[in-house]
């Protein structure tokens, strides 16, 4: 066995609270080398009196990477403490005791009856737990970049807007008039697809069509509407059983700003001089800058801090407490006077953690089922800590199941190597193990956004690999979201292609990959807790390494899907019993079904 393979850390994603009465404890091994893990666990004032180190409860072998194997037991609380360590068998029949002091042999009885050698979970306080919102796990979200979305007042239009659509493929300057009565004139067309949750980009006052250059937080953009039509957007939404999520950019402050226009022209001086990480005084000052024409200056003569070097984003100081409060009143003033029901926050790994405690605090305690989503592009155990943010943008498993399903982005060479099955199941499988279960179950999924290339362009049109990627999407764990026009073929490559108008003719729509999506989320709904809390088991024996195939099972009902990606078919057996919810397949004859290279199926029994 490979000791030090063994690992296991206490109160983190390995063991943790996962309801008021119930801990999920778990042990990584290193794979295929151990064969049996039992939980010696009990109350650390009983240890001496009731020898439970002598019995333990088994583990479960609840996911397999390319090098790990982890396991899991959940174990019921009476009393609220726990001494615990494990008992670890390998397949070369050797046994360990592995504690919080290391690993001895399963017959040193000395080491066994030390209490304090064990691990602890001292005491399990309520405040403590991890805890989610619980409608978010049930939401299909619906991302909108509101001035591509719908015109819905041309009266606020911006100077120099456009035609709807006049571009087929936009630039980063400019308008075509979307906003927030757009919305609202179209909550029956999102209802009827099945969307439960609206995220909306920026729509706070800035200079750009984006929004991201936030001026005053305070203020929505005049061309996307005013109080009122929020209040009324939120509140239609909500008569439609929709949660609606803003977007928050706190990182940094636009250019034209109040606040950074002082700094500019009082320089040390100015009242706001601390609000921002000024380097050397006076400040340069830069006009903003003009994409139409490229780069207007040297990023490294910048005199100040920026959002990645551009300067009409300069960075806020979150540590200094008037720019604390300041953001804090922003976040309370549009839960209080809009009730909406989430913030995604923008580069929020680049702002200070305390803010961020400070920030969670603000909004749930207004608010106790409020959801808080971080854009996070890595793994971020530190910011899912339950006092943060209670999930990510789950960028991590977009890119896996873009590189499986569409294959990788080539340039200028070949790649040989395409991803096999076993390196997805390996990469997803690590990345769920980073985080607890609450959390797993209120991830933000998603295949594309307003900072990717659409999925069908990167798909290279390939509506059937687009279908498979986002069928696998909505078998996760975890809350999916569509980005806008995705459900009627809408293509484009990255910013700013990527933010095209939305089409509303019916003639220019793809009126089957509607269909599907449609189709899509009813499954989704349909099958809400087999596919939330149902543990993962992935079929390994298939006849092409580019196949996917896995069962759900809860309850004595059982989902299992098929994608295949490689090129040959593959035959399922099908039962009486065998409900097929979704698939692109059309034949089914003498008790099997053909899947073949391309597509998926997915059934319930």
């Amino acid at each position: 066995m490979d000791l030090a393979a063994l690992y296991h850390r206490p109160e983190s994603e390995f063991a943790y609270l996962y309801t008021e009465d119930t801990v999920h404890i778990r042990l990584r091994t290193k794979k295929d080398d151990v064969v049996k893990v039992n939980l010696l666990a009990g109350d650390t004032y009983l240890h001496y009196s009731e020898a439970w180190y002598q019995t333990g409860q088994a583990m479960t072998k609840v996911a397999t990477s390319d090098i790990h194997d982890y396991w899991q037991c959940e174990w019921q609380l009476a009393p609220n403490r726990l001494a615990y360590a494990f008992r670890v068998q390998g397949n070369d029949g050797e046994q360990v005791f592995y504690c919080d002091r290391g690993v001895y042999p399963i017959d040193d009885h000395d080491i066994l009856k030390q209490v304090n050698a064990y691990f602890r979970l001292p005491y399990f306080h309520e405040i403590d737990r991890v805890k989610t919102p619980v409608w978010v796990k049930d939401t299909v979200w619906y991302q909108i970049f509101p001035e591509r979305f719908a015109n819905g007042d041309p009266t606020n239009d911006p100077e120099n807007t456009l035609p709807w659509g006049a571009r087929k493929h936009p630039r980063h300057d400019d308008f075509y008039g979307g906003d927030l009565q757009g919305i609202i004139d179209h909550l029956d067309y999102l209802e009827n697809l099945g969307i439960t949750g609206i995220y909306l980009t920026p729509i706070f006052k800035g200079d750009t069509n984006h929004k991201y250059d936030t001026n005053d937080y305070m203020t929505i953009d005049p061309a996307f509407g005013h109080p009122k039509i929020l209040k009324e957007l939120v509140s239609q939404a909500h008569a439609r059983g929709m949660r609606v999520m803003l977007d928050a950019v706190f990182n940094h402050i636009g250019y034209t700003s109040n606040q950074w226009q002082d700094v500019l022209t009082n320089q040390a001086d100015s009242v706001y001089s601390d609000w921002f990480y000024v380097q050397e005084f006076p400040v340069k000052a830069f006009e903003a800058v003009d994409y139409s024409g490229g780069e207007q200056f040297d990023r490294h003569q910048l005199t100040y801090q920026t959002f990645a070097f551009e300067p009409h984003m300069p960075k806020l100081n979150t540590a200094n407490p008037q720019v604390k409060a300041y953001l804090l009143e922003v976040a309370r003033h549009y839960i209080q006077t809009f009730d909406i029901d989430g913030w995604r926050l923008d580069v929020a790994n680049e702002v200070d953690h305390q803010f961020w405690k400070d920030f969670h605090r603000t909004c749930v305690n207004l608010k106790a089922d409020f959801y808080i989503v971080g854009e996070i592009w890595h793994s971020a155990q530190r910011f899912l800590e339950g006092d943060e943010f209670h999930a990510i943008m789950n960028y991590p498993l977009t890119d896996q199941i873009k590189d499986f399903f569409f294959g990788p982005v080539v340039k200028d060479y070949t790649i040989e190597n395409i991803m096999t099955n076993r390196q997805f199941i390996d990469r997803i499988t690590s990345q769920r193990m980073l985080y607890r279960a609450q959390t797993n179950q209120v991830q933000f999924n998603l295949l594309d956004s307003h900072d990717t290339d659409r999925i069908l362009s990167r798909a290279n049109y390939d509506r059937d690999k687009v279908q498979s990627a986002l069928v696998f999407m909505f078998l996760q764990t975890g809350t999916p979201c569509i980005y806008y026009g995705t459900e009627i073929g809408l293509d484009g490559g990255n910013d700013p292609d990527n933010r095209k108008c939305m089409v509303w003719e019916k003639d220019k729509q793809d009126q089957a990959m509607l269909q599907f999506t449609k189709d899509l989320i009813k499954v989704r709904q349909t099958y809400s807790d087999l596919i939330h809390f149902a543990s993962i088991d992935w079929s390994r024996d298939l006849p092409s390494d580019r196949i996917l195939a896995f069962k759900k099972d809860y309850y004595g009902q059982t989902l299992r899907a098929y994608f295949n990606q490689g090129n040959q078919d593959l035959q399922i057996g099908l039962d009486k019993n065998t409900k097929i919810v979704l698939t692109n397949i059309a034949e089914v004859e003498g008790g099997y079904i053909q899947v073949r290279p391309g597509t998926y199926m997915v059934s319930v029994n």
